[in-house]
């Protein structure tokens, strides 16, 4: 099945009607109609996050952001917010010259054999090709010679973002995060 119908409204993509006419509609193009959500999740409703204000991210507020997740998590002292779940960690720190960009950076606790790196680098090249959203990567050998194995959204924030949109980015690196160690230990077959 074709990914875009040659026809309006066609669904299948198959040969045209019976009686071997297409029928041709006027199609309007601009900008799409805004959509709602589907869940608010942990973010406040509709009317609160329309008069909700743009703002400077910092640490302070990626930590109310998470805390409205339920997300636990440990501030380092040097700028950086650390969560743990059982299979891995997740980074969420402030990168870049002006501390603009949001770096969300996940390490499964399984690291690789040295004699296994290539697979590793196909594993994580399979990700990258099928996945949106985080990019993966094989880091350097640890101290015992082990590679471990990262995945990282980064968001540059220079322009602020309310609050809302702060705690659904963190939700979908924090989900996408779980979802990439998961493949990991199951469908990637490398932990």
């Amino acid at each position: 099945m074709p990914w875009w119908s040659w026809r309006p409204g066609s669904t299948g993509g198959g040969g045209p009607e019976a009686g071997g006419e297409v029928a041709v509609q006027a199609v309007r193009a601009g900008v799409p109609a805004q959509r709602e959500p589907a869940h608010a999740g942990a973010t406040a409703d509709a009317t609160s996050m329309q008069d909700a204000e743009v703002a400077p991210v910092n640490l302070a507020r990626l930590g109310k952001a998470l805390d409205l997740l339920d997300i636990r998590y440990l501030a380092d002292g040097g700028g950086s917010l650390l969560a743990m779940w059982e299979r891995h960690a997740v980074l969420f720190t402030l990168e870049g010259p002006e501390d603009e960009i949001l770096v969300m950076r996940a390490r499964p606790h399984a690291t690789v054999p040295p004699d296994w790196a290539d697979r590793a680098y196909r594993v994580v090249n399979e990700w990258n090709h099928t996945r949106r959203f985080c990019k993966a990567y094989v880091g350097d050998p640890t101290e015992r010679g082990q590679l471990p194995i990262y995945a990282e959204l980064q968001v540059p924030l220079s322009s602020g973002a309310h609050d809302a949109l702060l705690v659904e980015i963190l939700d979908c690196g924090a989900a996408v995060a779980t979802s990439f160690v998961d493949w990991l230990h199951d469908e990637g077959a490398l932990l």
